[in-house]
């Protein structure tokens, strides 16, 4: 029989789409080009240690709210550690190390105690960081009117603004925007602060600091991403009567206004509704047929630059670390992860990660490796005694879509096409790339369809 809801890819959003579809009685039919699930969020096995080896490391938010909501309803909502309150340990440029701590104060006076408390800030730097109270409050008062319908009446940040831009213009010192806010924006845009607009920035901070103290805290997976979401949103599916096709690249072929079928291997499926749910770039070569309704979205996807990841995995042979996770501002690796502590076994490597990679993408993995080994025996000391036994590099170049000011207009869930509705973290939820985005486009395709 064919299915109720074909949705295409199956990344964050495709498959909170077809679980909040499974769950309210539709058959669903999951079509995914590669051998894995997962999308750009996923995991592989290391040829040589056997591990299973997260392609790129992810840090939840405790204001993932979709997130944490689709999670719980596959049930993997406990295999995220996450903390009671933001609490981050960092390592300067000059090797000093720090800790920040939030209490668990209503917000935003929890920003404002572990501000306080934070060693790693001089007087003039903690002062500065209270003149960021009223974006902040204005990105929330955005948020709330969202919420009801509404249009916000004021912005946070100018769309024609960097992040660097924004911050200097709000008061920022060199040092706290070093040692705080460029780490949480190069986290969370995947893109320097010098070319990384700053709406989905002060949108983040708005969602972080602005309800339960816990929405700012931290959570690291506690198994590989496909142990997390991915294989346990296959089962869901195929227990409401759904599946899930690997290896299956599909065509959408429109016709007078309508999808006229979904092509796929050779099979033609007419379901009542699809789900577009590829990354941006694979957008365009999607639709077949009579495109012209969908023609701006497929120019926008094509003109849409991407932001690269670089990942270096490291097996040594002693422990170095006493934390899960380090910050090292003002590095190329701007954060160290100890897997060995996050997931629940038979993991024994360290990740360094460059967010906004850009100037290392042409490096050989030699140079690569070089400079994450420097940089970590720069922060910890106790490194330079350790044996390298084992290194991995991986690279995704279209990690992230550029957020950069003056890119293509991002579009919304719903289509000129009858029964055509789009996900995916470039949709525009207003976050920027994070599994977050991803998972808020995908209930919202969801209900779209409802």
């Amino acid at each position: 029989m064919s299915p109720d809801v074909v949705v295409v890819g199956a990344g964050v959003a495709g498959l909170t789409a077809a679980v909040e579809l499974a769950d309210r009685g539709a058959r669903v039919c999951v079509l995914e080009a590669k051998a894995v699930l997962g999308g750009r969020a996923t995991a592989f096995t290391d040829p040589q240690t056997g591990e299973r080896v997260d392609n790129g490391q992810h840090v939840l938010l405790g204001c993932y709210h979709d997130t944490f909501r689709f999670l719980k309803k596959i049930g993997t909502d406990g295999r995220v550690r996450l903390q009671t309150y933001l609490d981050v340990e960092f390592v300067d440029r000059g090797g000093v190390r720090s800790r920040l701590q939030c209490p668990p104060l209503p917000a935003p006076l929890n920003l404002v105690g572990g501000l306080l408390q934070w060693d790693a800030l001089g007087w003039a730097d903690r002062l500065s960081a209270l003149k960021m109270a009223t974006p902040i409050r204005i990105a929330q008062e955005g948020l709330r009117a969202e919420g009801k319908g509404r249009n916000p009446t004021r912005i946070a940040a100018s769309p024609g603004e960097t992040v660097e831009q924004w911050l200097i213009n709000n008061g920022q010192t060199a040092r706290l925007r070093e040692m705080l806010w460029e780490p949480l924006a190069l986290a969370a845009l995947n893109q320097s602060v010098r070319e990384a607009s700053a709406p989905p920035f002060a949108r983040v901070l708005g969602q972080m600091f602005g309800g339960d103290p816990r929405d700012a805290a931290l959570g690291l997976p506690a198994c590989p991403l496909d142990e997390l979401y991915a294989e346990p949103a296959r089962e869901f599916i195929q227990r409401h009567g759904g599946e899930v096709r690997i290896g299956s690249p599909a065509r959408v072929v429109l016709e007078g206004g309508r999808v006229a079928h979904v092509e796929s291997r050779g099979e033609r499926l007419q379901p009542a509704c699809v789900v577009c749910a590829v990354a941006w770039h694979a957008l365009p070569d999607l639709f077949q047929g009579e495109t012209g309704p969908v023609d701006a979205v497929r120019l926008a996807a094509a003109n849409t630059a991407a932001s690269p990841i670089a990942s270096v995995n490291l097996w040594l042979d002693r422990r170095i670390m006493n934390a899960a996770f380090l910050g090292l501002p003002g590095r190329t690796m701007q954060w160290v992860f100890d897997k060995s502590q996050m997931f629940d076994g038979g993991t024994s490597h360290l990740t360094l990660v460059a967010s906004g990679a850009e100037d290392v993408m042409e490096m050989t993995n030699d140079a690569l490796v070089a400079l994450a080994l420097s940089e970590l025996c720069e922060a910890l000391p106790d490194a330079r005694a350790a044996r390298v036994q084992r290194v991995s590099v991986v690279r995704e170049r279209r990690a992230t879509f550029s957020l950069a000011p003056g890119q293509p207009a991002r579009p919304g869930t719903r289509t000129g096409i009858k029964g055509l509705v789009l996900a995916g973290d470039w949709i525009d939820t207003g976050l920027p790339a994070t599994i977050e985005g991803a998972a808020l486009s995908g209930r919202l395709a969801a209900e779209a369809i409802s």
